[in-house]
């Protein structure tokens, strides 16, 4: 029943939430910071933050998993060293979110230990926009460039070659 309801393909549904969460979360915890500073109680205002992280952590983990199932369908026309790219990007990006969370979790922590961590967080948070940029670039270029999304169209829309033939056959619509 599911399945019926979920858009196909799901990938590209699902992988705009870390991007955005990627560009949101630095704006947070560097809010917090300056809120904590002012004299907000810790627990209550980095924990927006930690959230925050969670979220984009989770909606990584689904993007990849989701990446993976498309996967098989998008090689049949893109190269593989593109999707390898992306790939790559994208698992790095979701490692890179785990540690910069549980970095943020520390933060929770009174003291040095969890002043430290906040500020390591927040630095983490502003690399994970660079890392974030660098998938959505090479998954936009499997889209654009290397024509990922005719695995899901139909001959008549598939991208054309430089000569102007299709790059999907009627073969390939069986």
């Amino acid at each position: 029943m599911l399945a019926s309801i979920l858009p196909t393909p799901l990938h590209p549904v699902i992988v705009h939430l870390p991007i955005a969460l990627a560009v949101l979360v630095p704006i947070f915890a560097i809010g917090t910071l300056v809120v904590i500073a002012r004299g907000a109680t810790v627990s209550r205002t980095w924990s927006v933050t930690v959230a925050l992280l969670a979220a984009l952590t989770a909606s990584s983990w689904v993007s990849v998993e989701t990446g993976e199932t498309a996967d098989e369908e998008v090689e049949a026309v893109v190269a593989e060293a593109p999707i390898e790219t992306h790939e790559e990007a994208a698992e790095a990006f979701l490692a890179a979110s785990a540690i910069v969370f549980g970095i943020a979790l520390v933060g929770l922590a009174r003291g040095r230990l969890g002043q430290g961590a906040r500020l390591a967080g927040t630095v983490g948070t502003l690399v994970l926009v660079v890392m974030g940029w660098r998938v959505g670039h090479s998954g936009g270029a499997l889209v654009y460039e290397h024509g990922a999304a005719s695995a899901y169209t139909n001959a008549a829309t598939a991208p054309m070659t430089p000569n102007g033939a299709n790059t999907r056959t009627e073969e390939d619509d069986r």
